[in-house]
């Protein structure tokens, strides 16, 4: 199962047991065990706490009688503070001016220098039904397996139309789109390397500004560590007029094969 829609899944319970005034500002999660995709998942939600200001909710996505995720999110009433600041929004290009990830992959398989693994794989991507539509700021070159800086920046909103509602379903539409090739980030510096095994640990995020999750909004993401057989990531999704609306976190395990690639491009 893929981590964001367990994430996001988990927040829409968690949301259902406060009041709509209440909103999510930040949620803790580890994944347990792997999921299942033929079979339902069944979110517990326990009511850890409700207070004057913050309530807490905990979740456990539970499939075959066992937990495969655990959850903590609180909530909180809206209360003003001059005590404000925040990082700048980075300098890239607005998305109407980039390819999405679908015109990028296709102009890629155009290239008849392509190694057939590379098409076989870019193919794959192609093929999933994704429901976020993503415009990569600077995208890897699939043709050179240099090291980069673990850094990336791409645009991202989900599609269709949300439209003015309670935040707290925009914050779980951004729960889902926050997993999405973040732990990816770590990979940059290692392209070199064939992957065997990569799963998600656990997954934070804390929500500061409102955001609608079907507008475009850039993410910033960065992996600052990697190391014994795990990778650390963070994230930032930043609205278009340079207010940070979300900042995320993950772990995640990452295997790799010993002897690096040699490109055969």
């Amino acid at each position: 199962l893929f981590g964001g829609q367990i994430v996001g899944q988990a927040l829409v319970a968690a949301a259902r047991a406060v009041t709509r005034d209440e909103q999510v500002h930040s949620l803790h999660c580890y994944f347990v065990r792997a999921g299942d995709p033929k079979v339902p998942v069944l979110y517990q939600v326990e009511r850890t706490r409700t207070g004057k200001s913050f309530s807490v909710r905990s979740v456990k996505a539970i499939q075959h009688g066992q937990p495969i995720f655990t959850c903590q999110a609180s909530f909180q009433l809206s209360q003003g503070s001059p005590v404000q600041h925040q990082f700048t929004m980075p300098a890239v290009p607005p998305p109407e001016e980039l390819l999405t990830q679908e015109e990028l992959i296709q102009k890629f398989l155009q290239s008849p220098n392509l190694a057939e693994r590379y098409r076989k794989h870019l193919t794959k991507i192609q093929a999933r039904d994704v429901p976020i539509d993503i415009k990569p700021v600077n995208p890897p070159d699939v043709f050179c397996l240099e090291p980069q800086e673990p850094k990336q920046l791409f645009w991202m909103r989900a599609r269709g139309y949300i439209g003015e509602t309670d935040m707290k379903v925009h914050c779980c539409v951004a729960a889902y789109m926050s997993d999405y090739a973040f732990l990816g980030t770590a990979l940059l510096p290692h392209r070199r390397y064939h992957i065997k095994f990569m799963v998600s640990l656990d997954h934070s995020m804390w929500f500061h500004a409102p955001f609608r999750a079907d507008h475009w909004m850039l993410y910033e993401c960065e992996s600052p560590w990697a190391g014994e057989s795990r990778g650390l990531v963070q994230g930032r999704l930043w609205r278009r007029d340079g207010v940070l609306a979300v900042t995320c976190a993950q772990e995640g395990v990452i295997r790799v094969e010993q002897t690096p690639n040699q490109s055969k491009l």
